[in-house]
C-alpha cells in the first residue's frame, strides 16, 4: 500500500508540476496574443492611411488622353 501512495503522490507532483507550467505557457501566449493584436490594428491602420494617400493622388491625376484609332 505504501507503494501505492508514493506512486500516487508521484503523479500528484507531476500534475501540479505540469499545471503549473501551463499555466505560465498561458500567460505568456496572452501577451503575444496582445501584442499580435496591437500590431494588426497598427498594420491596419498603416494600410488605411496608405490607401487614403492613393486616393487623394489618383483624383488630382489629369484625366487620361484619347487614344488615335490607328
Amino acid at each position: 500500500m505504501d507503494l501505492d501512495l508514493k506512486g500516487l503522490e508521484e503523479r500528484v507532483a507531476q500534475l501540479i508540476e505540469l499545471s503549473r507550467r501551463l499555466r505560465a505557457e498561458n500567460g505568456s501566449l496572452r501577451q503575444q496574443l496582445v501584442v499580435a493584436h496591437n500590431e494588426n490594428k497598427q498594420l491596419g491602420e498603416r494600410i488605411e492611411a496608405a490607401r487614403q494617400r492613393v486616393e487623394s493622388l489618383l483624383e488630382r491625376m489629369p484625366p487620361a488622353a484619347p487614344r488615335d484609332p490607328e
